[in-house]
Formats: structure tokens, C-alpha cells, sequence
């Protein structure tokens, strides 16, 4: 991740802000890529004032809302075919097992999958194709998928942004316990969303994976 945010930092602030929307959004389409890691090496990179909070945050809203969108009228179109297809060529992250787990959450959550799902790496690949293919209604899958892409961005850029500007003032003043302080505190403010997102963690194996009713969104 430094070397990430070590290479961001050489490029202009647009520039930035565009390759986080693009890495987000082309990995909310279906395509595993480091989006989350992106994300908080922009936000770090806000922290020292080389870019703007704010637009590290609508650049990654951004790219999660349409890349989601995009990956839903893919799956939709594609069906499991496609699903089966991507877990072909990225077995280690999309693979049966993988797959059957996010149907699973799916199952069992509903549109809320997608909400939270943004908080956890599998379910933030495929919310969208998978969605699709299961015939999710659209209106409720962009409801979900905006409110948790906007909670997620805004959420995760302001949270380090905050963090990082008391670091480097703490650090100039060799507090250290300011520090520690700061980052429990950050801690502490997400904690209950990393929660419900570890639930959507616990499906069962693929053998015992429940059958998803086409347009079904419970």
C-alpha cells in the first residue's frame, strides 16, 4: 500500500481521482482489483494535503455506484453462465466456493447484501453481476448500492483523513498516546458495520448452499 500511495503522489490531484474511480468501479463490475487499497492510499495521500478529501471521496462513490450498476446489467444479461465464467478465469477470488457463498449471503440478506457487502471484499466484486443474474429488482438494487457506496467512500476517506491530519500533528508533538487514541477512536466508529459485514461472511459451503429463486430480493 505505500508504494501505491508513493506512486499516487506523483501524479496530478485529477489524475487521482480518476484512476480510484476507475480501479473501484472496473472491480465493482466483476474484475478483482485492489479498489479498497486505492481508496485509502488516496484518502492518506488527503491527509497530507495533496489532494482533496472531498473529491477522494465522490471519485470513489462515484465508481462504486456506476461500476455496480454496470456489473448488474451485465449479470443480467450474462446469467450464471457469466458468473461461472469469471470464476474460471479468477478461481482465487471468484471461484465455486466464492460463489456460492455470495448466493448464500444473497439468500439470506437480500438487497441488504449489497448494502453491506460494500464492506467486505467478495461481496464487493460481485454484489452487482450477482444481482443481476439473480434478477434482483433494479430499484432496490440501486438504492442499496448507493446508500452503501456513499457510506463506504465518504465513510472510509473522511475516517483516515481525520486520522492521518491527528498523526501528523500528534507525531510533531511526540504524542504518541494521541495517537493510539485517535486510531481506536477511528476503530471504535466502524466497528458495528464491520460487524454486520463479518455475518455476510458465514454462509455455508457450497454443499449446502441454498437454491436463489430468480427475482427474488430476500
Amino acid at each position: 500500500m505505500v508504494d501505491v500511495q508513493h506512486w499516487l503522489s506523483a501524479l496530478p490531484p485529477g489524475v487521482v481521482y480518476l484512476i480510484l474511480a476507475g480501479v473501484i468501479g472496473v472491480e465493482s463490475m466483476g474484475v478483482p482489483l485492489p479498489g479498497e487499497i486505492v481508496l485509502v492510499s488516496s484518502a492518506l495521500l488527503a491527509a497530507t494535503g495533496v489532494v482533496e478529501p472531498h473529491w477522494v471521496a465522490t471519485a470513489a462513490a462515484f465508481g462504486a455506484i456506476v461500476g455496480d450498476s454496470i456489473g448488474y446489467a451485465v449479470g443480467r444479461r450474462g446469467g450464471r453462465p457469466l458468473l461461472e465464467r469469471l470464476g474460471r478465469r479468477f478461481p482465487r477470488h471468484l471461484g465455486p466456493a466464492h460463489l456460492a457463498r455470495a448466493e448464500q449471503s444473497f439468500a439470506r440478506h437480500g438487497v441488504w447484501a449489497v448494502f453491506f457487502g460494500r464492506f467486505v471484499a467478495l461481496l464487493r466484486i460481485l454484489a452487482g453481476p450477482l444481482a443481476g443474474a439473480l434478477h434482483v429488482p433494479y430499484r432496490r438494487f440501486l438504492l442499496a448500492n448507493a446508500a452503501g457506496g456513499l457510506v463506504w467512500a465518504f465513510g472510509t476517506t473522511y475516517l483516515l483523513f481525520t486520522v492521518g491530519r491527528a498523526a501528523e500533528h500528534w507525531l510533531k508533538d511526540i504524542s504518541w498516546a494521541g495517537l493510539v487514541l485517535a486510531v481506536l477512536a477511528g476503530l471504535a466508529s466502524t466497528w458495528w458495520l464491520r460487524r454486520r459485514a463479518q455475518r455476510l461472511r458465514a454462509a455455508e459451503p457450497a454443499a449446502q448452499a441454498e437454491p436463489v429463486r430468480a427475482g427474488s430480493d430476500r
